[in-house]
């Protein structure tokens, strides 16, 4: 999800477009907190571990 995040927010940046980089830093700070939540043990969408 972060990567996803991050090529959706330079392909944004390049082209002009807002949609694009606003959807990119949405995933990215999306993809951040789940990869936090998962390394400090808490359950993410009922596993403990998330990859």
């Amino acid at each position: 999800m972060i990567i996803l995040g991050l090529i959706l927010l330079i392909i944004g940046l390049l082209v002009g477009m807002g949609l694009l980089t606003t959807i990119g830093g949405i995933l990215i700070l999306v993809g951040v907190i789940l990869w936090v939540l998962g390394a400090t043990g808490h359950a993410v969408g009922g596993r403990k571990h998330f990859f």
